[in-house]
């Protein structure tokens, strides 16, 4: 079961931390959110995955190595251009996409095997929000059947609770449905044509955690949830203390008073008198100043906060982010909390 994770677009929502870095190499904990969804996807025995590349393509590659096969793309091809560059690669067989900023622990399997049994042509994980006006919803009939789409509309005029979560089972026949252009897009110009022509695509309701890490809030938001184990995600470290995860065993915290939930990366330097005041995360080799205070606080890798500086609600990072993500070895057998 061959799977395409989506990691060339810009990230612009996530600037200015995406002009230095790509969107699926933005630390979740201790590793990049795009290999959360590749440990997802070992869990659930995917694979090959094949990734297209556009935006800092080399860190992508460096990082993961031969773990997966790549495909750059030059210029753009849009959420369903790209997908079709791959088609070589995908093969005869229904296959998975997913979004590489995606951070869910959604069941793979499960929506898999609602495609098979559909019968359709695609199926789409979807997720019921309060906050239409944030997503682009879903409109199904009584059998699951897609019967219309809404972007991001108000509360009161939204047809549907149902937000696409951008990850998709699609049979290959899809591609027969896309137009002539290098350029397209699944919302505008896939489904829509799949309508036009009764072609049979589905939902699949999804009670798993699913954000898309698409703003620096929901940044926020997905990396304490993770770490407050609201999502199934695997993580390197031990709880040292209540709701203290420490993934080095080197970092001194014997003069830091710690109030959690705090996740501590390996070989982090934390100076005395420090406080912590969850949630917070400090990623690998970062480096707290004597006498600073965090509280709802993200220091990404690398990065060094002052002494005696003060962080409330903060997310702290360095122009050097990319070169302190270091590459780990796939962790199915680990889980956090």
């Amino acid at each position: 079961m061959r799977a395409m994770v989506l990691a060339a677009g810009l990230g612009t929502r996530l600037r200015p931390l995406t002009y230095e870095i790509t969107k699926p190499m933005v630390p979740v904990l201790d590793r990049p959110v795009m290999e959360h969804i590749l440990d997802l996807l070992d869990e659930h025995r995917f694979g090959p995955v094949i990734a297209n590349l556009h935006y800092f393509p080399d860190s992508i590659r460096e990082h993961f190595g031969d773990r997966i096969s790549y495909r750059y793309e030059p210029e753009l091809l849009g959420t369903a251009g790209g997908v079709r560059a791959c088609a070589d690669f995908l093969g005869g067989e229904p296959f998975v996409v997913i979004s590489g900023d995606a951070l869910t622990d959604i069941d793979l399997t499960s929506l898999y095997d609602a495609h098979r049994e559909a019968g359709g042509i695609a199926t789409l994980a979807v997720k019921r929000v309060e906050q239409t006006e944030e997503y682009g919803v879903v409109l199904g009939d009584r059998d699951g059947r897609v019967t219309g789409f809404q972007e991001k509309p108000a509360r009161d005029e939204a047809l549907s609770d149902l937000a696409n979560c951008g990850i998709y089972v699609f049979d290959p026949a899809i591609f027969e449905y896309f137009p002539g252009r290098p350029f397209v897009d699944w919302a505008t110009d896939v489904f829509p044509v799949l309508l036009e022509n009764d072609v049979p695509f589905y939902i699949h309701e999804i009670d798993r955690y699913w954000n898309d890490i698409g703003s620096l809030g929901e940044l926020r938001t997905g990396t304490f949830d993770a770490l407050q184990g609201k999502l199934r995600l695997h993580v390197e470290g031990e709880e040292v203390g209540p709701g203290v995860i420490l993934a080095g065993a080197e970092t001194d915290l014997s003069a830091t008073e710690i109030d959690g939930p705090v996740w501590i990366g390996d070989e982090v330097r934390i100076g005395a008198g420090v406080r912590l005041m969850g949630p917070v995360v400090l990623g690998d080799a970062a480096r707290i100043g004597p006498g600073a205070q965090l509280r709802e606080s993200i220091v990404f890798p690398g990065t060094e906060i002052a002494s005696e500086s003060i962080l409330i609600g903060a997310i702290a990072g360095h122009s050097g982010i990319l070169q302190s993500v270091r590459r780990r070895a796939p962790a199915r057998a680990r889980s956090h909390p």
